[in-house]
């Protein structure tokens, strides 16, 4: 089964929490803090192997969780930051947001790597809070959260030469004698139904060669395979554009596949093309071809796949083309989106609800919160001076709140006192 597409969710390790404990040793007098700190969570990292040219392996994993980090110790030890998880992933592997906002990465290279969950930053134990004032604290805190994510994950795949043309005009054929690819061939068309990639050797040199599933008019508005393949062509250096000599019009073949490739992408008309006219064992066709090869503006060659004429020759041709084809450039927008995650919100936000209850929110806010633990009253007071360090103090006094009023942040509640 050949899967190219696939929405998964991923979870980064929570932080450790920090320890609060003090040092309790015979004639060892006010032996002071000795809580560690929480080892930091694991994250989810996508690593590219070579050998994986599908994404089923993610299909079967939809909920990828990292280890969560070890808490804090006492005797000042530390808790021990989880394993990051390693999810190996065919090249071409191209990763977005659910809803394809933003543009996370995408892996071309063997073992390159790509964070897409950053594990949870280890708490402090309250050795770390430690100060002149306060010598002893009493509190500690809490891990950070491991990112969550929801993921658009797409395999585009990657080869030098990328058969294209209409179905069965012979392009599982010619893959299958010059590489070592085996696709399914038959009388009909659509018997290619996913992408097949096969090395080709030419003397000591090799290039890697790309049967694409048949295209047909419209195909860029899904009509046939659709847009669904189209995609794997966008990373080919070079195409063969294979046309069956003995269709009716098979000029025509030629200029409605140039045009899917237009409307999809006009990049696409800027690459390299080679027109290789099959089936050159079919009796009376010279004037046919001489014909088509005054019209078509590509370099051609006539070959035949099933006795293999000329096709040695293609070879050579392809690897000279290949050779001189220019590199394929990202593009600008996708370079620019991978660093373009969501815009970091305001410190908090106060709303007020039909309740009357004070209603506090915020990026910075939560993480504050996360970090307290609201078991330890010396926790609590500290958050209170965060809190107003914020000017979440003035900004309730502001909207009109008096003492005794409610005020809720995240699960909390608290009454604000003047």
């Amino acid at each position: 089964m050949f899967i190219d597409e696939v929405t998964i969710e991923v979870f980064g390790g929570k932080g450790g929490n920090g320890m609060a404990s003090y040092r309790r040793e015979k004639y060892v007098e006010y032996g002071g803090p000795w809580g560690g700190n929480g080892g930091h969570g694991g994250s989810i990292i996508f690593v590219g192997d070579e050998g994986k040219n599908n994404l089923i392996d993610l299909r079967y994993q939809r909920h990828i969780r990292a280890q969560n980090g070890e808490n804090g110790m006492s005797k000042g030890m530390h808790g021990k930051n989880a394993e990051h998880r390693f999810i190996r992933v065919p090249l071409g592997t191209v990763v977005y947001s659910e809803d394809k906002s933003f543009f996370l990465g995408e892996i071309t290279e063997h073992d390159q790597r790509l964070v897409v969950a950053r594990g949870g930053k280890g708490g402090r134990g309250n050795i770390a809070f430690a100060t002149a004032k306060n010598s002893a604290p009493d509190y500690a805190e809490n891990g950070d959260p491991g990112e969550v994510r929801k993921l658009h994950i797409e395999l585009k795949v990657i080869a030098d030469v990328g058969l294209v043309g209409y179905p069965s005009v012979g392009k599982s054929t010619l893959i299958s004698v010059v590489s070592n690819a085996k696709p399914k061939i038959a009388e009909y068309p659509f018997t290619t139904l996913q992408p097949n990639l096969g090395m080709v050797y030419v003397g000591e040199e090799s290039f890697v060669l790309a049967d694409l599933p048949g295209l047909i008019e419209d195909a860029h508005q899904g009509h046939g395979l659709g847009i669904k393949f189209l995609k794997h062509i966008e990373r080919c250096k070079i195409f063969l554009h294979v046309l069956d000599i003995t269709r009716d019009d098979p000029y025509d073949d030629y200029v409605k596949i140039n045009h899917e490739l237009e409307m999809y992408d006009e990049v696409l008309l800027e690459r390299p093309q080679i027109v290789v006219i099959n089936k050159m064992d079919t009796p009376d066709i010279e004037q046919k071809v001489a014909d088509l090869q005054a019209k078509i503006k590509h370099d051609s060659i006539l070959i035949s796949a099933v006795t293999q004429e000329n096709v040695k020759q293609l070879l050579y041709k392809t690897l000279e083309s290949l050779k001189a084809a220019p590199k394929i450039e990202t593009k600008e927008e996708e370079t620019h989106k991978l660093y373009s995650f969501e815009k970091q919100g305001p410190d908090f936000e106060l709303e007020i609800n039909e309740d009357n209850v004070f209603e506090l929110s915020g990026d910075k806010l939560k993480l504050m919160f996360e970090r307290t633990d609201f078991t330890k009253d010396e926790a609590v007071k500290r958050f209170a001076r965060q809190l107003r360090s914020l000017g979440v103090d003035e900004a309730l006094r502001d909207k009109g709140a008096q003492n005794g009023d409610i005020v809720r942040i995240f699960d909390f509640e608290f009454e604000f006192i003047e």
